[in-house]
C-alpha cells in the first residue's frame, strides 16, 4: 500500500505553512506528501472561472494560482524537508513549465490531475522524462482513459490509474468504489483511489476492494479557508486511516484457508460442547430431544453435533440431571 497525503493549496501560498504540513504529516505514517505546482502564466488566464468562488482576496482564479506559486528555491526546500522525514515528495504539474521545475527539484514520479488526462501536450512532456505516472481518472470516461493508457504504453511509461470522483466533497453515491475493479480488469495495471469525501471510511473501503495506492487531501482543520478544506482529512484522522489501511492491506496479503482449521483444535475443545441430560432420568428411558442440553467443554462425552444419533436410545442405568452422556450410558 502506498499512501499519499495531498497538501494541495492548503498552504495558502505560505512556505512556512507548507513546511508545517510536511512535519505534521510525517507523524501520520503516510508514504508521500503531494503538492500542486501552479505557474499562473503557463497554465491559466484571466478568463479561467473559479470552480468555487471562495476567495474575496483574489479577483480571478488566475490571481489565486499566482498567489499559490513558490519559487524554485522554496520548492527545493520543501522537497528537502520531505527527504528529511523519509517521505516522498510528489507533485501534480499543470503546465510544461511546471514539469521543468519539478525536474530541477528531482521528483521520482508524476501525478496527473483529473483535468490533465486529455492534455497530451503535458503528457508528452512528462513522458519525455521517462518517469512513472499516477493518473487520476476523475473527469474521464473509459474511452478517454483508453486513449491515454495507449499513449503511455506506446511511450513505455510505467503508470497506475486512480479511481477518482471530481466532486468536493464527494457524496457516498458518487464514490465509484465499483470502478476500482473495473480499472484493474480493463488495464491490468496497479490501481488506486483518489478521495475527496473528507471521510476515512472511503479509503478504508477502497483498500478492502483492492486499491494499492491511496490519495486524499490533508488539512489542519476542515473549517479552514480554501476550496478543498471541506473534502479533506484532518491530521488525527489521517493517523487513524493509515493504521487502518495498513491493517487491511496486511490482512489481504495473508488470506485465511477456511478448509484447514487445525490450529483451532485446542480452542474447539474449550468453546464447543458435549451432550448432557437436563433432568434426572431412569434406567430404560428412551432419550428424547427435550431431555438434552449441550455443555462445555467438548471432550466430556458425545459431541453436541451427534445428538440425532442418540435420540430414541435406551439408558442402561439411572442418570442424574446435567450428567454428560457417553457411549457407556446406553
Amino acid at each position: 500500500m502506498f499512501v499519499i497525503a495531498e497538501v494541495g493549496q492548503a498552504h495558502e501560498g505560505s512556505l512556512g505553512m507548507a513546511q508545517a504540513y510536511i512535519k505534521a504529516l510525517a507523524e501520520t505514517g503516510v508514504d508521500a506528501v503531494k503538492f500542486q505546482v501552479h505557474i499562473a502564466e503557463a497554465e491559466s488566464s484571466i478568463h479561467e472561472p473559479f470552480r468555487i468562488k471562495f476567495s474575496q482576496q483574489d479577483k480571478s482564479r488566475f490571481d489565486y494560482w499566482k498567489r499559490m506559486e513558490f519559487p524554485l528555491k522554496d520548492w527545493k526546500h520543501l522537497k528537502d524537508t520531505c527527504d528529511i522525514y523519509n517521505m516522498e515528495f510528489i507533485a501534480s504539474p499543470f503546465s510544461n513549465a511546471a514539469v521543468d521545475l519539478l525536474e530541477e527539484i528531482g521528483v521520482k514520479r508524476y501525478k496527473i490531475g483529473s483535468g490533465e488526462v486529455n492534455n497530451y501536450l503535458l503528457l508528452e512532456k512528462i513522458a519525455q522524462t521517462g518517469k512513472p505516472v499516477i493518473i487520476s481518472s476523475g473527469m474521464s470516461s473509459f474511452m478517454e482513459l483508453d486513449r491515454t493508457v495507449q499513449f503511455l504504453r506506446e511511450k513505455e511509461i510505467d503508470f497506475s490509474v486512480m479511481q477518482c470522483t471530481t466532486s468536493y466533497p464527494t457524496l457516498p453515491e458518487s464514490y465509484g468504489l465499483n470502478v476500482i475493479g473495473d480499472i484493474r480488469k480493463r488495464y491490468n495495471e496497479k490501481v488506486g483511489y483518489s478521495d475527496h469525501s473528507g471521510k476515512i471510511e472511503t479509503c478504508i473501503a477502497a483498500t478492502a476492494l483492492g486499491a494499492e495506492i491511496l490519495e486524499f487531501h490533508a488539512v489542519f482543520d476542515r473549517r479552514s479557508f480554501g476550496p478543498d478544506a471541506s473534502s479533506s482529512l484532518e491530521i488525527d484522522e489521517i493517523k487513524m486511516l493509515v493504521n487502518s489501511v495498513h491493517n487491511i492491506s496486511n490482512a489481504l496479503m495473508n488470506p485465511v484457508d477456511k478448509t484447514d482449521n487445525s490450529k483451532f483444535s485446542d480452542l474447539k475443545k474449550i468453546f464447543e460442547k458435549s451432550l448432557a441430560v437436563n433432568k434426572d432420568l431412569s434406567k430404560g428411558h428412551h432419550l428424547k430431544f427435550d431431555d438434552l442440553e449441550a455443555k462445555k467443554p467438548k471432550d466430556q462425552g458425545i459431541e453436541a453435533s451427534e445428538f440425532q444419533k442418540i435420540i430414541g436410545r435406551e439408558l442402561k442405568s439411572d442418570i442424574k440431571k446435567w450428567t454428560f452422556l457417553t457411549d457407556d450410558c446406553f
